[in-house]
């Protein structure tokens, strides 16, 4: 897996011999790119680009997402290889550089999918890339990189197999209409001639790129929809990746940092003497909300922090709780929504979640290298344009003057999202006290867990009505916390639905945590409508099905949860099963639990049942195992994950306080898919909304006990 400066992209040219590069230009492709070309553009064969072919006839496609364990690049390189017939074992992935030009142009099409004549929607893609550029937006999250640049890919891949068959009609002395690509190599059957897409590089890159190329029919995909090992596995197995807390440079120093733990609290004193004597110290930098300790080698950074006593105020929040948020949260509520007064059957439940930490298994590192007026910066982010920018704000620079290498992520889960650059903003800081020596910055496991920009607690007041035969009326909910359309939508048949946030502020920072908003309300409202299921008298499953008569493909989802659950079959007694479904991300998804409550009150989740309908699925593994992953993260907050405020700051500090399910926790997770051939869903966040509702539900079966606060170790199951 290669990163590609700009200075390297340029002289490919002269590397490869006079390649073929492909990228995509003007309106009629995935315009704007032109920018990122040399003066001789046209003798080194370079357009803007996605596809390089070489005349060893290896294809590089060049991804403009990061990697995190997701998939995305292996998955945007099959797009792009299926529609220009690349053989796959000569297809090679690198990641775009942290450019203007390579900022996301695609990202509408997750929402829009491709509904417009071939002009407009052209069009609206070099709108979306002009504004991206514009905003310095390069962004991995959102679960749009398939969904939304893989529509960029597939047509960049299409038009490189067009360039490459007129390439080869010329050469050949034939129709175009009579050669055919396959393998890496384009093919005139009638005249037996033939010659690989290296051989044609070199021809094809002074035919005009097709405005509109055609795209395959998905029934004659030989790539897509089979399994393919992703690139980024065997560097991470045999340890040759260097994330960011790895990466090292000449004559580097370390840094270890100590933060006010009341966000927004500021640095109010620090003696650096019982620092600055220490072996291997360089420099204590006081910072306006840190102080940090600048040495030879981490471990004496950290030592030497760990002599200082730092005083920071709590910028007048030293007396916030978790209790005194959701005191404000229960008050902002207010009373439970008014229902019809012809209803049966009345009922109420409030849901409260807590804030969570990403907890990745990479904490926070920034190497930076400050030198006048100019910066380098590595690290790992999922938007390493607004991570150059925030770098260039921290120093009162031009985004120009900052050079930003993006490293591979050891995870990120939202973490790394644009507007979460802190670690990038302090290290930058730090590095200019230490001018010129380049100095890496690592977060220990306390920083990360206790300065994250968390999923945020929330609370949900619900009340629904019942007609006398036990059909819904009327669903209500009033929440606190945070929402939006998709995270509150539900797929079933209710007349009366209404929805309203309420605001109750606090000074804990959130940002995005995987799923977003859908993780909070997936478990709110599919616990409530299990709530009305039972109220009604009615099986869960079937309460559900029978109200989603208007929304065929979320019955399918459904039903294919439940039979592979085998839902009808009888249990032991303490056991349970639980049912929910959520649609996020253009992907539904249903999940059946089952669980075993021990009398002392010990859960087990022995199994859990995954149907999905993300549209199709490109990498069958990856897919898979997207869908198993969000299993274990949701069932870890679910179950065991809490942030907690004391005194105003972060009470949790490492994974011995902010606990996580271990292996021998984790459920044996089925998963499977339905083709629907809707515009393609995303993966890597749908299957973490159903996971609390599924399971909290299936308690309630086995039980008889309702869980309505999480996570489920503060309940005590034992009274059932």
């Amino acid at each position: 897996m290669g990163k590609w400066t700009r200075r390297a992209f340029i002289g490919a040219g002269s590397l490869v011999g006079g390649g073929f590069v492909l990228g995509v230009a003007g309106i009629t492709l995935a315009p704007g790119r032109h920018s990122l070309v040399s003066d001789d553009a046209a003798e080194k064969g370079e357009l803007t680009t996605w596809i390089t072919v070489t005349p060893d006839n290896f294809t590089t496609i060049l991804v403009p997402h990061c990697e995190m364990g997701q998939g995305s690049q292996t998955a945007l390189a099959m797009m792009a290889a299926e529609e220009m017939e690349a053989d796959w074992d000569l297809v090679r992935i690198n990641e775009a550089p942290a450019l203007d030009a390579y900022a996301n142009a695609y990202l509408l099409r997750a929402f829009t999918g491709d509904p417009f004549p071939a002009p407009i929607g052209r069009a609206i893609d070099y709108g979306a890339y002009r504004l991206a550029s514009w905003f310095g937006t390069q962004v991995t999250g959102g679960s749009m990189a398939v969904r939304g640049t893989g529509f960029g890919m597939c047509v960049a891949g299409a038009a490189a197999k067009e360039m490459l068959l007129a390439a080869a009609a010329e050469r050949f002395g034939v129709p175009v209409s009579e050669c055919t690509a396959a393998e890496s190599r384009v093919t005139h059957a009638a005249s037996g001639q033939s010659a690989s897409f290296g051989e044609l590089a070199r021809a094809a890159t002074a035919i005009p790129v097709p405005p509109h190329p055609a795209l395959k029919d998905p029934d004659t995909y030989t790539l897509r929809r089979t399994a393919r090992q992703r690139f980024d596995i065997p560097p991470k197995v045999d340890g040759s990746v260097t994330f960011g807390i790895d990466f090292t440079l000449p004559g580097m120093l370390y840094a270890a940092v100590d933060i006010a733990p009341v966000q927004g609290g500021k640095l109010v004193s620090v003696d650096p003497g019982p620092a600055e004597n220490m072996p291997g110290v360089k420099q204590v930098v006081q910072l306006e909300e840190a102080v940090a300790v600048v040495a030879d080698s981490y471990w004496q950074a950290r030592q030497a922090l760990g002599k200082l006593s730092p005083v920071y105020d709590d910028a007048g929040h030293g007396n916030v709780s978790s209790a005194s948020i959701f005191a404000a949260f229960d008050e902002s509520l207010g009373d439970p929504p008014d229902m019809p007064t012809d209803a049966a059957t009345v009922i109420t439940a409030d849901y409260r979640v807590p804030f969570l930490a990403h907890a990745t298994m990479e904490p926070m590192a920034c190497t930076a290298r400050v030198e006048g007026d100019q910066a380098e910066v590595w690290a790992g982010t999922q938007d390493p344009l607004n991570a150059r920018s925030m770098a260039a704000s921290a120093l009162d620079f031009d985004a120009s003057q900052v050079k930003l290498t993006n490293l591979p992520l050891g995870g990120g889960y939202g973490r790394r999202l644009p507007f979460t650059f802190d670690y990038v903003q302090l290290a930058v800081r730090i590095a200019r006290a230490a001018s010129p020596a380049p100095v890496k910055m690592v977060w220990s496991r306390e920083n990360d867990i206790q300065h994250d920009f968390y999923r945020p607690a929330a609370m949900s007041r619900f009340a629904g009505a019942l007609d006398g035969q036990g059909r819904p009326l009327a669903v209500a909910s009033y929440y606190a916390g945070g929402g939006n359309a998709e995270a509150v939508f539900m797929p079933y048949a209710i007349a009366d639905r209404r929805d309203d946030a309420r605001d109750a502020a606090h000074h804990i920072r959130t940002g995005e945590w995987r799923s977003v908003l859908n993780s909070q309300h997936g478990f709110f409202k599919e616990s409530f409508i299990d709530e009305l299921a039972h109220a009604a008298g009615k099986d869960p499953y079937r309460f559900r099905r029978d109200l989603m008569g208007d929304h065929p493909r979320h019955r399918a989802v459904l039903d294919r949860a439940a039979a592979m659950a085998d839902w009808d079959s009888p249990l032991p007694a303490g056991e349970g099963r639980g049912i929910a479904i959520c649609e996020s991300f253009g992907s539904i998804v249903a999940q059946v639990a089952h669980v075993a409550v021990s009398p002392a009150g010990d859960l087990r989740v022995p199994r859990v049942w995954v149907a999905v309908d993300c549209g199709d699925v490109v990498n069958t593994d990856t897919a898979t195992a997207q869908m198993e992953g969000g299993v274990i993260f949701a069932l870890s907050a679910a179950m065991v994950g809490e942030i907690t405020i004391e005194g105003g700051r972060i009470a949790e500090s490492n994974f011995g306080d902010h606990l996580m399910i271990r292996m021998a926790d984790a459920p044996d997770v089925k998963v499977e898919f339905i083709r629907s051939n809707a515009w393609l869903g995303g993966l890597g966040e749908p299957s973490v909304p159903p996971v609390a509702p599924a399971v909290t539900n299936a308690i309630h079966a086995a039980t008889g006990i309702r869980v309505r606060d999480l996570p489920i170790k503060n309940q005590d199951l034992s009274r059932a």
